[in-house]
């Protein structure tokens, strides 16, 4: 199971290559008003898919019993959408005065203010023995506040970046994220069974499907004239993803395994990879609603599209260091029990 959603991240990270490389090589196709009619395909058909798709998938039974550590779902949820994004606001207002591309810079903040991606922390837990429950209730509770506390943050920090009032903004995203979503939760109360004993292929479905959007919104951008990727700019915000990432773990692993903290190592690894990981399944689809239409649109999805995979890496690199940290710590609290 694990090498199944493991080959899926990899075919899915190929998968973005050659999207964009299909984007450049024929823009005509997935443009507006094109063949793929992506005002209308990927817009709303699109978008409402993938969310009915999670609506399936969510096993929001399970949310319950994962209830009681209140603490730990605070601390996972404020860090990713309190403090991850005031600190990037923060932090670029320091490289808005250096010579880095504007609208890479906004899709660093847009970046920021995302939940945490449902399925790969949650595997990420089964692979190092972190805490599943943690990660199970802080995926989907997290994909829950995103859909309105994202926009909320866009509009805080970005202002009037966005072409598309923000009261058509939620009326839209109420139809296609949150009304496909219930749908959903809905449709999986009466095939639970089914559902359970199939087991369908939603990460592989709702990969398609973001290729698709990827691919129409790369369409968009190579259509235009004067579209100009600065490469210095691209190289810089690669390293600056990779940085971020990496610092906030550490700041996560710190906090955490204070002496006063009340976490447990389980605790610790979910706290890491939930607090710092972004969702690209509900980014993606938000960021074409909220910037519908903008011509900078597929600029600002590019940190996204960086850090997506870069998470992804970095997760799959320190399994092993986290899993060997954890199952130390666990035999060192064994030891120091006392003997009755």
């Amino acid at each position: 199971m694990r090498l199944l959603e493991r080959l899926r991240k990899e075919w899915f990270m190929v998968g973005i290559v050659v999207a964009i490389a299909g984007a450049k090589l024929e823009p005509s196709v997935g443009v507006n008003g094109g063949p793929l009619k992506p005002e209308i395909t990927v817009s709303y058909i699109a978008v409402a898919t993938i969310f009915f798709n999670s609506g399936l998938s969510l096993k929001t039974e399970e949310l319950t019993s994962a209830l009681v550590h209140l603490k730990l779902h605070l601390f996972i949820q404020i860090f990713t959408l309190a403090f991850f994004p005031a600190a990037i606001w923060l932090f670029l207002q320091l490289l808005s005065i250096t010579s880095i591309n504007e609208w890479l810079l906004k899709g660093m903040e847009t970046k920021g203010c995302l939940p945490h991606p449902v399925s790969f922390p949650i595997l990420l837990m089964k692979c190092t023995g972190g805490s599943q429950a943690a990660a199970i209730f802080n995926s989907a509770f997290g994909s829950f506040l995103g859909i309105i506390i994202t926009p909320l943050l866009l509009l805080l920090f970005l202002g009037s970046s966005s072409s598309v009032p923000f009261t058509s903004i939620f009326s839209q995203l109420f139809m296609t994220v949150v009304v496909p979503l219930i749908i959903g939760q809905i449709v999986r109360r009466y095939i639970k069974d089914w559902l359970e004993r199939k087991k369908p292929p939603f990460g592989a479905i709702s990969s398609s499907v973001l290729l698709m959007i990827i691919y129409t919104t790369f369409c968009d951008t190579f259509s235009n004239p004067h579209f100009d990727l600065d490469k210095f700019s691209l190289v810089l915000i690669l390293f600056i993803i990779v940085s971020i990432q990496l610092s906030f773990m550490l700041l996560t692993f710190i906090f955490s395994t204070r002496n006063n903290s009340g976490f447990t190592p389980a605790d610790t690894v979910a706290i890491i990879f939930c607090s710092t990981h972004k969702s690209l399944t509900l980014g993606i689809p938000m960021l074409k609603i909220v910037f519908a239409g903008h011509e900078h649109l597929s600029l600002i999805s590019v940190p996204l599209l960086i850090y997506h995979p870069a998470q992804i890496l970095l997760g799959s690199v320190l399994v092993p260091t986290i899993k060997s940290w954890m199952v130390s710590r666990q035999k060192g609290v064994k030891l120091t029990r006392p003997t009755v």
